[in-house]
């Protein structure tokens, strides 16, 4: 009966030891991403007063790069990715440099034009407080790295108004196919408070029930099926074009601010081609696209580009912002080509290449419902978890560890970091592959007919 008591006290005391902590830092991250959003805000709004605005775009890539590297040089990328690496490896160590200069060098790019996010540097800002907490009030490194993922949580609820999709990225983005249980209540906690107090101070969001009642029937199942399957070679092709964009970085051997200058120069060729759409935080092409406006066929290559061009060469800022505009474009394509219901795919785009590109399904299929309209889980949910598998073992966060294999035709190493992930095809896969080629070789020369043989 004594260690039944016992027990019972030591979950009431975490219980309630947690839920202090997550109250704690859902007040400083939602009045911290308040702060950054209506800086952000009142930056991009006067810059936009003045035409050709994105010409300053050099110089501010060139301003954004040395200021992190001689500053704080966890602050470069995305941030979610330096999170993640800082959870995995630093037991949530984050300096406290990093906060102000996330701030300034994303503001500097976003408002020049910059194709980014406003999450990544939330969750940064909000995970590097959430650090600076933990040490004041010397939390053990357990509790610390706790602390750090609330942060997390508690940033990407704030930033997009959906508290438990805010809540359970935290925990998911982590790793490939695990969350981690113990961190979810607390999660929940700062990403609810952390979202009212960024509400309560100004903050607006956008949730917009998209107007159609979607009927489930067989033809919709498999259009959402094929959609699924598309939005995940959506996400496979906005990761290798990140991944060339860095690898091309990495090999001119220049100073990373002049890496800038031509960053910058590249983006202001790209807008005089295409058009301004692509620069920024694309809002209002993403809001077309939801209200069932058609874009080019190829906005959202030219988004991927752009977004490869910023974030590898002196730009800072989010990712989530710009998969939202890569899946919402690819999903009016899509449903234009097939005539179907445009903003219900521009929705299920949004979040599905969010599901496969970040590897978090459940958080995006969440997200679905807490955006737009809760009729629209049960197809979200399915494209989402298909675009999660179709992407394969990649992802725009390479800090996250695989924990999973998606496929058991596929040998990959489980506990490696996802960009260190080899996957090899199996022996018996390996035969069915070589099967299907004689099988499609033999129809070829049937159909080239006797004289092409």
């Amino acid at each position: 009966m004594r260690s039944r008591i016992s027990e019972e006290t030591a979950l009431v005391y975490t219980v309630i030891k947690w839920i202090v902590l997550a109250v704690s830092v859902g007040i400083i991250v939602g009045v911290s991403t308040a702060v950054f959003l209506h800086l952000l805000q009142a930056s991009v709004a006067w810059m936009h007063e003045r035409p050709h605005y994105f010409v300053l775009m050099p110089l501010a890539f060139f301003l954004s790069a040395f200021m992190i590297r001689m500053l704080a040089p966890d602050a470069e990328g995305h941030g979610t990715e330096k999170v993640i690496e800082a959870v995995h490896k630093h037991a949530g160590k984050i300096k406290a440099s990093v906060v102000p200069v996330k701030l300034i060098a994303t503001i500097m790019t976003i408002a020049s034009g910059g194709s980014a996010g406003k999450e990544g540097p939330c969750a940064q800002i909000g995970a590097g407080l959430a650090a600076i907490f933990a040490r004041l009030i010397r939390l053990d490194d357990y509790d610390r790295k706790k602390l750090v993922i609330c942060g997390i949580s508690a940033g990407f609820a704030s930033v997009f108004g959906t508290p438990i999709a805010g809540a359970i990225f935290g925990v998911e983005v982590l790793f490939v196919g695990s969350i981690l249980y113990d961190v979810i209540l607390p999660s929940f906690v700062a990403g609810i408070v952390s979202f009212n107090v960024s509400s309560s101070l100004g903050v607006e969001y956008f949730h917009g029930a998209l107007n159609f009642i979607p009927v489930f029937d067989k033809a919709t199942f498999f259009q959402v099926v094929a959609a699924g399957i598309f939005f995940g070679l959506c996400s496979f092709f906005l990761v290798e074009v990140l991944n060339f964009g860095r690898r091309l970085a990495q090999r001119i051997d220049w100073w990373p601010p002049l890496k800038g200058l031509l960053g910058g120069a590249a983006m202001i060729v790209l807008a005089l081609v295409f058009s301004g759409d692509y620069l920024g935080l694309g809002l209002y092409t993403i809001q077309g696209c939801l209200s069932g406006e058609h874009v080019p066929w190829y906005a959202f290559i030219v988004k991927a580009v752009a977004t490869s061009v910023t974030l590898n060469f002196g730009g800072s800022g989010g990712i989530v912002t710009p998969l939202f505009f890569i899946g919402a474009t690819a999903g009016d394509w899509f449903a234009h080509v097939f005539n179907l219901n445009v903003p219900m795919f521009a929705a299920i785009g949004l979040v599905s290449v969010l599901a496969g590109a970040a590897n978090t399904p459940i958080a995006a299929s969440i997200m679905a419902m807490e955006l737009f309209d809760a009729r629209l889980a049960p197809f979200a949910a399915v494209a989402c978890v298909i675009s999660f598998f179709i992407t394969g073992h990649r992802s725009v966060y390479p800090s996250q560890i695989l924990g999973m294999r998606k496929s058991r035709h596929l040998d990959v190493k489980l506990g490696e970091e996802i960009e260190d992930v080899k996957t090899v095809i199996g022996r018996e896969e390996r035969e069915i592959v070589k099967f299907l080629r004689r099988y499609a070789g033999f129809f070829k020369k049937k159909e080239g007919g006797p004289g092409k043989q």
